[in-house]
């Protein structure tokens, strides 16, 4: 029995030693800091299919219902987040996932609401309250809406909802089913004149936003709403990417320099559970980190060649490894049948 005792901690020894030796971890675990992976690429904004979002790694969030400040629906419905995130030296592009099983693209009726998401920056330096930021502290915040990014491919209007309705005209409008871009005269369309954003024509489904605190809520203005998004419900799931240049003149946008690490946290509403507002599920901040552009190799032709016959394959790897665990093995058994037996 000491024998093999024996056996088995030289075979453990082995092993371990061989596995540091081809820097393969013995562990691993998913961390707290959401990679914005660079790639030298137009980056696919509107794409979350695209072959580019496999080069990164995926960040599950956990969500719960935001339990602060009233109203309060204590069981929201979106439990976590999946977050990746990529950027090309000018832009970044985030892409959000998470699963819905009804989509809620709508909230012409009072007791309709649409699905959302939303992440959130610090401006300055420092982590504010998680939810909205505080007085002195404040955050920008990307609100992506179901309802803004249906409107943008077919306004909707009361017909939407109530399609058995008739209406004889619309004054001053072109069409019979206009949108507010269709008015010649915004006299009579009060939300337009109030620039009330809500009634303005959809520029992006997402809107740009800034707080320092409950109730302090506040839409950018048109000129300044410069956060692209793009949604899609496909199978239970809502995916949704986030796009912005990573500089911004605006003094309520944060402003990111490759490198760096900045905060970013996640809210989500379930419009089928009544969610809206402050009813809705967060999540705490986690970590951003930019990756910085590789240098690229100064190498003349015949060096290139040189590395390209250097360098190993996944397949070659893979080789490596199990020729090198047989020849652990190997070692194991001899000094296995070397050991003095028990007498």
């Amino acid at each position: 029995m000491k024998r093999f005792r024996l056996f088995l901690l030289i075979s453990s020894l082995l092993l371990s030693l061989g596995l540091t030796l081809l820097k393969v971890p013995l562990a691993s675990s998913q961390g707290t800091t959401l990679i914005a992976s660079y790639t030298n690429e137009a980056l696919p904004l509107q794409d979350p299919d695209a072959a580019a979002w496999n080069n990164t790694t995926a960040l599950e969030i956990p969500l719960s219902a935001q339990m602060v400040t009233a109203p309060i629906i204590r069981e929201t419905k979106i439990k976590s987040i999946s977050v990746r995130a990529l950027h090309n030296g000018k832009q970044v592009a985030i892409l959000l996932e998470w699963t819905d099983n009804t989509e809620n693209a709508q909230s012409i009726r009072i007791q309709d609401f649409p699905d959302a998401v939303a992440v959130q920056f610090p401006i300055g330096s420092g982590q504010p309250f998680f939810c909205m930021g505080m007085q002195g502290a404040n955050v920008n915040i990307w609100h992506w809406k179901a309802d803004w990014q249906a409107d943008l491919l077919a306004w909707q209007d009361m017909q939407d909802a109530y399609p058995n309705m008739r209406v004889d005209v619309y004054p001053f409008a072109q069409g019979d089913r206009p949108n507010p871009a269709d008015y010649q005269d915004v006299t009579y369309l009060s939300g337009v004149a109030a620039e009330n954003p809500l009634s303005l024509p959809r520029l992006s489904p997402v809107e740009d936003l800034v707080a320092g605190g409950f109730g302090s809520l506040t839409s950018q203005p048109q000129t300044s709403q410069n956060v692209q998004g793009y949604g899609v419900y496909e199978n239970g799931k809502w995916r949704v990417i986030f796009s912005r240049d990573l500089t911004s003149s605006d003094p309520d946008d944060v402003n990111f320099v490759v490198g760096d690490v900045y905060s970013i946290a996640f809210a989500a509403w379930d419009g089928a559970n009544g969610e809206r507002n402050g009813q809705k599920s967060t999540s705490q901040w986690v970590s951003l980190q930019f990756e910085s552009a590789p240098p690229t190799p100064l190498l003349q032709p015949a060096e290139e060649e040189n590395y390209l016959i250097r360098g190993l394959t996944a397949q070659t790897i893979f080789l490596m490894y199990l020729s090198v665990l047989f020849v652990l093995i190997v070692i194991a058994v001899i000094i296995y049948f070397r050991l003095p037996k028990e007498g």
